[in-house]
């Protein structure tokens, strides 16, 4: 769309194509390893943390095709619920893949993950939202084991809306028995990208963008 920005007495015109954002497209590749439909994501932006989590589901088992922006992602072979320690440690989103993990294969092992040193960024609401749905949890030499075998849904009332716990206990409640409700939750614009993925993938999820997701 043509933008008009006046500075100083200056005129610019012009127009500007805005991609899409990393912290968009690495949530819902995440989500892709719910569904055994092939997913064509486009617009995608080309960074290495982009990079690093296709490498993470190519391992996982699930087809990964990129042809520049567009990404083509087919988990429906993926047979592999431990993540790999190397590429883990390389991108802090990593783990995101744990809720979507635990709920399609009803375990998960994964590694604290590494990337970005921006402070002290723990993943405590995300180990607690996941046991809040009934997924049993323990951390033993850096790893994190899951067992989801019993996942159920819960009422969930974060201490903060952190953003990465709010997207791990959405995707992981799409497989958990019943109604899950996530209160005091992130309202980032995208948290509201993958709950319209998830609804296009056939689940309901509902109120993203808001305080309360269903």
């Amino acid at each position: 769309m043509p933008k008009l920005i006046v500075a100083g007495g200056a005129r610019l015109v012009g127009e500007s194509r805005v991609l899409g954002a990393k912290n968009a497209v690495l949530p819902i590749l995440a989500a892709c390893v719910l569904t055994k439909r092939a997913v064509l994501l486009t617009d995608c932006p080309e960074l290495s943390d982009v990079t690093n989590m296709l490498g993470i589901l190519s391992i996982i088992g699930c087809k990964v095709e990129q042809y520049g922006g567009e990404i083509l992602v087919d988990a429906e072979h993926a047979d592999r619920y431990e993540l790999p320690e190397h590429l883990s440690k390389e991108l802090r989103s990593s783990i995101f893949l744990l809720g979507p993990v635990l709920g399609r294969f009803r375990q998960a092992v994964v590694t604290y993950p590494g990337g970005c040193e921006i402070g002290n960024r723990p993943i405590d609401l995300h180990i607690k939202g996941l046991a809040a749905l009934n997924a049993s949890i323990r951390e033993d030499g850096g790893r994190i084991y899951c067992d989801g075998t019993n996942l159920a849904g819960a009422s969930i009332h974060l201490d903060y809306p952190s953003v990465g716990a709010t997207e791990n206990i959405m995707m992981a409640a799409t497989a958990a028995k019943g109604e899950t409700v996530i209160r005091n939750a992130a309202r980032e614009p995208e948290i509201v990208d993958l709950q319209n993925f998830l609804c296009a993938a056939g689940f309901h999820v509902s109120g993203a963008g808001t305080s309360t997701i269903v």
